[in-house]
């Protein structure tokens, strides 16, 4: 691995790793890192060249970022964990169970999309504009670049097949938010390709693992509390 992925720790019991979305960086669980810290131990990872990880040199991609994550569980001595991914996390977290099923003990995806295809156009209109003028500018400004890497990440990715789907074989939820930026059709099918996922769709938009925390934590608890009998 070129780089070292910053994170945030707390608890000392079962790994339960968190992925954030486009953007952002582990703080965004700061709900769920305090909640669930006393049953498990949180791991809330900076994606490459987001919060504090360093951007590396490898592509700016959901596929290198699942490689990513792998090398984080080997360098960690973790085989296996609890993986929640938001957003893109949740798309970083697809393609990992896809790719490495038996690393994964629970997974949760909340707010995942197979391909741009999944998000409303309201929502990705705008994204593809921002896109458009930031690659334009990219080769004469630092923060163009990196803009357009993060827009491109929406606007070019993520590319997961349906069919894929069937690779992963923890026990899954999938949940939204009742006026979430991803289509609700979208969110079913994901929930209806992966074998035995379970789904639920909250009252809220596309954060409420933020900004509904109280709900969304107890309906996850109440989901890995059925896998551990």
């Amino acid at each position: 691995m070129d780089i070292d992925l910053y994170y945030q720790e707390k608890g000392d019991k079962e790994p339960f790793i968190l992925l954030h979305g486009n953007g952002e960086d582990g703080s965004y669980f700061k709900h769920q890192i305090d909640y669930f810290s006393d049953r498990y131990r949180v791991l809330a990872l900076d994606t490459r060249g987001h919060g504090k990880s360093p951007r590396g040199t490898k592509p700016f991609t959901i596929e290198q970022f699942s490689c990513d994550l792998y090398d984080f569980m080997t360098s960690h001595a973790i085989s296996k964990a609890v993986i929640l991914g938001f957003s893109d996390g949740a798309n970083i977290a697809m393609k990992f169970a896809i790719k490495y099923p038996n690393k994964v003990k629970a997974l949760i995806l909340n707010g995942g999309n197979l391909n741009p295809e999944g998000v409303k156009r309201t929502t990705q209109i705008p994204i593809e504009i921002g896109y458009k003028i930031a690659s334009r500018f990219a080769s004469k400004s630092t923060g163009a670049k990196k803009n357009a890497e993060m827009l491109g990440l929406m606007v070019n990715e993520p590319n997961i097949e349906r069919n894929e789907l069937s690779k992963i074989i923890a026990p899954t939820l999938v949940i939204c938010g009742s006026n979430d930026m991803i289509k609700e059709s979208h969110t079913k099918e994901i929930a209806e390709n992966i074998p035995n996922a379970k789904l639920s769709i909250m009252k809220g938009n596309h954060f409420i693992a933020n900004k509904r925390y109280a709900v969304f934590n107890k309906v996850v608890e109440a989901f890995l509390q059925m896998q551990r009998g």
